[in-house]
């Protein structure tokens, strides 16, 4: 799992059904930028927790990607 922070948006007009009202979010992580799978409603400037692999298909077996963000952070202790 990688912790990230959400720094932008995506929108794609035209996708595979499977993907259909899916939502996309740029996060930002150890210098590095990715495009995850929003499952969790999580806004710009969340902290997120962020899974890849067949560990971000498990949250959602029917969503065809390699990661998804499962959490948002409240804090950190």
């Amino acid at each position: 799992m990688i912790l990230a922070t959400v720094t932008g948006n995506f929108w794609a007009t035209k996708k595979c059904e499977s993907l259909r009202g899916q939502i996309f979010l740029e996060v930002s992580f150890d210098g590095r930028k990715a495009v995850a799978a929003d499952l969790v409603g999580a806004g710009i400037g969340d902290r997120v927790l962020v899974t890849t692999g067949s560990a971000a298909r498990a949250a959602d077996p029917g969503l065809p990607c390699d990661a998804a963000i499962v959490a948002i952070l409240d804090e950190k202790t």
